[in-house]
């Protein structure tokens, strides 16, 4: 388990730098995404030193200190959104973060500072050159949430980005009057876009 210290600087997006004497993530390439085989995603987690695994994990990492801040990192080979069978088990589809933090709330900035922290500046360059090719909710899907009495779907807060080497899935969790406590990062092949808008526009 990390160090509170650590922990929280995972969740808060802080400077790894000055905290942890970490920087060099900040500059370190990727080595391991979407794309890329079981083995060779399975060979990064295991030596990323800001995941750092415990033993039994491979592809889906859990940090917590408190039950208030909470972190995972999930590598799968289904595409994003709902569960479909893939007959193509070897090569990763995409990969998530996700955090929750009832202390300090969560932001989408926070949500790309630690995208920057686990993949390094090329993967955030990617994300923050991406288009925003959807956004949820619109209008009309808050006033059928609210007529339906049903929180959760207005409180979900999300847009979908096409960048040049990865499609970006950003969702945050932020019931109306209050902040948001919970988001997710999801990094996807672009091949998978089409099943996941079509799924987020219907849901």
């Amino acid at each position: 388990m990390l160090k509170t210290t650590r922990l929280n600087c995972l969740i808060y997006a802080c400077s790894l730098a000055s905290a942890l004497g970490l920087g060099m993530l900040f500059n370190t390439k990727a080595n391991a995404l979407p794309g890329q085989t079981t083995e060779e995603v399975a060979t990064w987690i295991q030596a990323h030193p800001t995941l750092r695994p415990r033993r039994g994990e491979k592809f889906f990492i859990q940090k917590s200190d408190t039950a208030a801040q909470r972190f995972t990192f999930q590598a799968s080979v289904l595409p994003p959104g709902r569960v479909q069978f893939t007959r193509d088990r070897s090569k990763i589809r995409y990969e998530r973060l996700a955090m929750y933090d009832a202390i300090n709330g969560m932001t989408l900035q926070r949500l790309q500072e630690s995208l920057r922290i686990i993949y390094g500046l090329d993967i955030y360059q990617d994300f923050r050159n991406a288009q925003v090719i959807y956004e949820y909710p619109n209008q009309s899907a808050i006033n059928a949430a609210r007529m339906a009495k049903t929180p959760i779907r207005e409180a979900l807060k999300g847009e979908l980005r096409v960048g040049d080497r990865y499609a970006y899935w950003v969702e945050i969790a932020k019931p109306r009057d209050s902040k948001a406590f919970a988001g997710q990062m999801t990094v996807f092949l672009k091949t998978d876009l089409d099943k996941l808008e079509a799924e987020l526009r219907n849901r």
